[in-house]
């Protein structure tokens, strides 16, 4: 099969590890930087230009797209999909699962186990905001935030007031979700491909750090998995319309609780933690699934 990944840099671990796994098991793999992309469209002749010339057919794409490149980089995907080549995640899942608000908002619609949340903008009452979340301490983030950017943990009311304050003289939209004291700085990383979690990562939140993001010094080990955990994960996927993702969720006392579904996972983390071939299994479910114009929204909304 000929397959291309569309990431932005070619020495990035997750993007060698699936070109490797992917040349191993007989394919051609061509790395194709997004943003050096642009779409022809013409009327029933859908095509992708790459460096002056034409991208030939490819039976399969991997978007690696990053959260600064999202209406771009989907707008690429989407062409691919025009032309009926397969991806594992489709546009509109990706944009689905980038916006925080709207992936809460379908979750929640499901029934999904999630932190309380409040949404605003400029909120008329701000200590009612925090009071419906559970009170203080609370955490504040960032509608746009990535890799723990734009996440604060307010330990009192009048904190979370400033923090808030400070966003709304910003104009930023913020979430408000209350802190699960209980999962005591960790979380867990479920890496789902399909219908499964293949591997799952139990991540460390640094002395002093509240943020288990990896890229903020946090640490990862394997970890065994609920029923109930494995359950949750595999819905998060199915309801974003995902085939391929990365479920963060909390162990709170109620149950497993979805922080975020990520469309773009990376591999170093999870393969180093868990010793799997993460990028093997993601060859593996293009080989099982890759067929011409196979690409379709599995998840609504």
């Amino acid at each position: 099969m000929k397959i291309a990944i569309l990431s932005r840099n070619s020495n990035l671990y997750s993007t060698r590890r699936l070109k490797e796994a992917g040349e191993a098991l007989g394919h051609e793999i061509s790395i194709i930087d997004t943003l050096h992309c642009y779409m022809d469209i013409t009327s029933n002749k859908p095509a992708v230009r790459y460096k002056g010339e034409a991208l030939p057919w490819f039976d399969a794409i991997i978007p690696r797209i990053g959260a600064s490149i999202t209406f771009y980089g989907t707008a690429v995907v989407r062409q691919f999909e025009m032309m009926g080549t397969f991806s594992v995640n489709e546009s509109v899942a990706i944009s689905r699962s980038r916006d925080k608000l709207r992936s809460l908002q379908l979750l929640s619609r499901k029934g999904v186990g999630l932190p309380k949340t409040g949404f605003a903008r400029h909120p008329d009452n701000i200590q009612d905001l925090i009071a419906n979340v559970g009170g203080a301490p609370v955490v504040i983030k960032l509608l746009e935030g990535t890799q723990g950017i734009g996440v604060v943990l307010a330990d009192t009311e009048k904190a979370a007031e400033s923090i808030i304050e400070a966003f709304m003289g910003l104009n930023a939209n913020i979430l408000v979700q209350e802190f699960i004291k209980e999962a005591g700085g960790a979380d867990i990383r479920c890496f789902v491909i399909g219908d499964k979690v293949v591997a799952a990562m139990k991540r460390q939140a640094a002395n002093g750090e509240f943020r288990s993001n990896l890229h903020r010094g946090g640490s990862a080990e394997i970890v065994r998995l609920s029923k109930e955990e494995r359950a949750t994960a595999v819905n998060a996927a199915k309801i974003m319309g995902l085939g391929i993702c990365g479920v963060d969720i909390l162990r709170s006392n109620r149950g497993p609780v979805v922080m975020e579904v990520n469309s773009s996972p990376g591999l170093e983390g999870i393969e180093t933690a868990t010793g799997k071939d993460v990028a093997q299994m993601v060859i593996q479910h293009i080989e099982k699934n890759a067929k011409p114009y196979a690409t379709r929204t599995r998840g609504k909304g």
